[in-house]
């Protein structure tokens, strides 16, 4: 058995996909295409919800050799997230590729066309009723009567607008080694985690054919490159840091907004009270009873109205505490090395507020 990195981490993927033979033998084998050359455009996580990581992604633009033989150049749009997400995220990433001028053909022949897309997402979670670890999704040419055209496809103007995609389910890996593909991701299949350490993947070298041990290659030596190591505790860190914070104001929201409830059925019970002592007030045989009953209500109503400043105050001490935890998580990227440009478009906060966390820990200077 051989111990790798586990390529679900973000450093990892990124120091595995950064190896331009391990990027061509995976994106070959995911587009059933001879990848002729590569070139990685750009890579960032994208799309923060409550401050949690949820994507990671890596653009290529790839010659790639076709069955007829012809070639032509496509942008791949690379896309891993291990929590689950919504479709949102994509699709707004999507669109920034269809604006991008950059991906408009330099090809004078093609001048004003888009480059052919292809977007392929590796999830770390399951897809409703899909079974299939690697979906592929193709479009075709029909007319009217579903039948294929072949004539005059492929079409430069569809190309440009439309798009395939290829989807990883990860949970359905499972050692499954029945095509070339299916061998390759063995790498992501996380039944091979090594107990007590996801960082690790404890797999068996003789499934890969020679041409696919350089991918192995390149995670047994993430797995003991030290600046890989710490960016994965990093990950770590970073993600347990803010599930907790994420787990307490969601409890805390809950508790709030059950004591909100309650203070709105009391209010609704003293207006009811309120009622009945003004009826009871009406009757002047039981006039001294009902005075004295009603200034024991309002007494009681008091007590509720000052109850619930008490936790309009105890809310506002857990905004307090959901601020020192975003403080905390600015702490640790700042520390990581992260800009804070970087930072706060991560955390979706400004960057005033990022540097006014940062002066008040002491990592920066304040402004004279």
């Amino acid at each position: 058995m051989t111990i790798i990195a586990n390529p679900i981490y973000d450093v990892v993927f990124k120091y595995m996909m950064e190896d331009d033979r391990v990027a061509k033998l995976l994106l070959s084998a995911l587009l059933q295409k001879e990848v002729l050359s590569l070139k990685m455009r750009r890579h960032e996580y994208t799309g923060m919800r409550q401050t949690r990581i949820s994507l990671f992604r890596i653009d290529f633009s790839a010659n790639v050799r076709n069955e007829d033989g012809t070639e032509n150049l496509i942008l791949i749009e690379l896309q891993k997230t291990w929590l689950t997400t919504e479709t949102l995220r994509f699709r707004q990433y999507l669109g920034t590729q269809y604006l991008d001028k950059d991906n408009i053909s330099s090809d004078e022949s093609e001048k004003g066309y888009g480059l052919p897309i292809v977007s392929i997402y590796i999830l770390g979670h399951k897809l409703g009723d899909l079974t299939e670890p690697v979906i592929y999704v193709r479009r075709r040419y029909l007319d009217y009567d579903s039948n294929p055209i072949t004539e005059g496809v492929p079409d430069k103007f569809i190309e440009s607008l439309t798009h395939d995609s290829i989807i990883i389910q990860i949970p359905y890996l499972k050692g499954r080694v029945r095509n070339r593909l299916e061998r390759i991701l063995n790498v992501f299949d996380q039944d091979y985690c090594m107990k007590g350490n996801e960082h690790l993947l404890e797999i068996d070298e003789d499934l890969f054919h020679n041409d696919e041990q350089i991918l192995v290659s390149r995670l047994v030596k993430a797995a003991v490159a030290p600046d890989v190591r710490r960016a994965m505790d990093v990950e770590d860190e970073i993600l347990s840091e803010i599930e907790a914070r994420d787990t307490t104001i969601m409890l805390k929201d809950k508790k709030i907004k059950e004591k909100e409830e309650k203070i709105k059925e009391k209010e609704e019970k003293i207006k009811e009270k309120d009622n009945e002592l003004k009826e009871k007030d009406n009757k002047l045989k039981e006039k001294d009873n009902k005075l004295k009953e009603k200034d024991d209500k309002l007494k009681e109503k008091d007590d509720k109205l000052k109850e619930k400043d008490d936790k309009l105050k105890e809310k506002d001490d857990k905004l307090k505490e959901k601020d020192r935890a975003l403080d905390a998580a600015i702490c640790v990227l700042y520390q990581n090395k992260l800009t804070i440009a970087d930072i706060a478009a991560q955390l979706f906060v400004s960057e005033q507020d990022v540097i006014g966390a940062l002066q008040r820990k002491g990592l920066i200077e304040k402004e004279i």
